[in-house]
């Protein structure tokens, strides 16, 4: 369950830090944020579809490392950032 372009292109403008910035870790927690909310809407259909659920589970803890990461260098941009994408914690 990818992204397309214009959705992802749309990510990058919101969350980057500078102009041209496409790895910054905003960048990276905001698309996988859309990729896991775009998987969580797929299993409540498909509740089987064991394959793609041990995918999600990497994607979520790929984002957890991320947001870890962030929260180790600098406590407020992890703050902002889980707030602007509803993420609890």
């Amino acid at each position: 369950m990818s992204i397309d372009t214009k959705t992802k292109q749309d990510l990058i403008k919101k969350f980057a830090r500078k102009e041209n910035d496409t790895g910054s870790p905003e960048v990276q927690v905001a698309i996988l944020t859309t990729r896991i909310t775009n998987l969580s809407e797929h299993f409540k259909t498909h509740k089987k579809d064991n394959h793609s659920r041990r995918g999600l589970l990497k994607l979520v803890s790929q984002r957890r490392k991320i947001l870890d990461y962030v929260k180790s260098k600098d406590e407020n941009r992890y703050k902002t950032l889980i707030e602007q994408l509803g993420i609890r914690r």
